[in-house]
Order: structure tokens, then sequence, then C-alpha cells
């Protein structure tokens, strides 16, 4: 049998096994980062593939997920039934979309999954669903999954912190053509970072989409320019503009798996966790900076 994949008959795994690695769901399997989560999956220690999601009707259903991610055959296909998935699951990976993520979120907290959300373009009423259910399970959200966009936050908000509003932010991002959300998820997490160090509501100091006769920049505003096009996995800029000086944090992924294993280490550090809301700062043990 492959490595790192759960045994295809539950009963018999249950019966005559012990379990030490976690069992783990991938939502949205059929997509680029569901295939990457399989291939970390199968590449990683301490973690079996134990399902595959994709939503009703998709083509993808029943296909072989280690095909689908350019491995072997694996057994696992994948499903639309998150139910029936998750009763011999420990875990969830959910790099998906929006209303995808808020219809896992519940069934995710009914069995006591470990949920890792990476879906951006959350709305505040989805974060709202999210937490709603942080008290009876564990959740790791996080707009980007991979260490060096984390160490980045931390420096953002403690560059933040040191200089004071003489110092414009911007934040630049570009992406491949077909991502469908802007800012990025992750360019809104740096802007949250600068937020914080500040002591401001990102809300209220947010500019985005610059176009036309503006006037002058505002004091104390936040920029937001996103670019797309080709096959970026993801470059990030963060510009402080001072008097006569200017300082660039930049980080650029040169391939998605870094956000792949970057998840599959969140689920693993948050098994076992009090239910709480958790996010990837918490993960690499980045809450004092």
């Amino acid at each position: 049998m492959p490595g790192n994949v759960a045994p295809a008959i539950p009963g018999e795994y249950f019966e005559d096994s012990v379990v030490a690695d976690m069992r783990l769901i991938v939502a949205g399997a059929g997509g680029r980062m569901g295939r990457a989560l399989v291939r970390a999956i199968a590449e990683s220690g301490g973690a079996v593939l134990a399902g595959a999601l994709e939503p009703p009707g998709s083509e993808l259903i029943g296909k072989d997920t280690g095909v689908l991610a350019g491995l072997p055959a694996n057994g696992i296909e994948v499903s639309a039934d998150l139910w029936s998935l998750s009763a011999h699951a420990d875990g969830i990976l959910d790099f998906t979309v929006p209303a995808a993520t808020i219809a896992n979120v519940a069934i995710a907290a009914e069995r006591g999954l470990v949920h890792v959300i990476g879906t951006t373009g959350l709305s505040a009423s989805d974060m709202a669903v999210i937490k709603s259910v942080t008290s009876r399970t564990v959740v790791v959200q996080s707009g980007n999954m991979s260490l060096g966009i984390n160490l980045l936050a931390a420096l953002v908000k403690r560059m933040a912190q040191s200089l004071d509003e003489s110092f414009d932010i911007e934040i630049l991002e570009m992406h491949h053509r077909a991502k469908i959300d802007a800012p990025s998820g992750t360019a809104l997490m740096l802007g949250q970072a600068a937020a914080d160090g500040r002591k401001i509501v990102l809300d209220q100091h947010a500019a985005r989409g610059r176009d036309g006769i503006t006037g002058a920049r505002k004091s104390g505003d936040i920029g937001f320019a996103s670019l797309r096009g080709g096959t970026v996995s993801g470059d990030h800029s963060v510009i402080f503009a001072g008097p006569y000086e200017r300082i660039t944090l930049s980080h650029h992924a040169e391939d998605r798996m870094i956000f792949a294993h970057g998840a599959l280490k969140a689920a693993k550090w948050a098994h076992g966790k009090t239910p709480g809301l958790y996010s990837m700062a918490d993960v690499l043990g980045l809450g004092d900076l």
C-alpha cells in the first residue's frame, strides 16, 4: 500500500491498527493547492491522507487523488460527502473558496476535526461563522501558511510600531492570472500587521484601487495595489516610504508547496490542542514579535 495514505477499509484500519499518524482530508483536492497538499502529505511523516473533497457535480468525483497530484495511484478517490469522510479523520486542510469553507465549518466542528483554513477572500460574516465554532473545535486560520510570510508579518508589525506616520505604508502584491480575489489574503494579513503596529483599525485606513483624481495621499493610510498575470505563486512587498528614504520588506513565493507544507505543519501542531481560533503566528511561536 502506498505510504502516507490511510487504508481504504476504515473498519479494518481501526480494528487492527494503532494509529499514530494524523488522518487528514484535503478539501478542494482537485485544485492547485489541493494537489499540492496531497503531495505534501505523501512527502511528509506524521500524517496520512484519509479523504479528498470536491463539490457535488465536480467532474473529478471518483478520480484517484494520487494521479491528480502527479503521484502513483493511492486508492483515495475524490468524494463530495464530507460527513462520511470525516467519520474516519482527525483534520481537514481547506484551501477552497469562502462558500465552500463555510459549508465545511459546521461538519468539521460537529466531528471535532482540526480545521486548517487557508481560504482567502473571507468576509467579516464568514469569520464570525468560523469563530462561532471555536468553542468546541480547533481552527487554524491564516491568509498565508508560509514560514517566510509569517516572519515578514511580524517584522512589518514591529517596523510599524517603530516608525511614525511620516513613513507611509504601501503594500504591493502580484499573483497568477487565475486568482479571483484582490487584495490577496496575504496582503490583507500584512496590512493588519501594520495596523496592529500602529494601533489603528485597518478598515478605517485602508486605501484600495486608486484611480483618477484621488487627491493627495491621506496621512496614516495603508495602501494596497494588486497585480495579476502569468503563473506567479505570490509576491508581496511592504514599503515604508519616509522623508528621503524608503524601506521595503519583500517575500517571493517560488512554489505553492511552501503553503502546503505550512498547512501540514499547522495541522500536526493543532492536533490535541484546546479548542480555539489559532493563527500561523501561534504555530510558529511568533506571538511575542
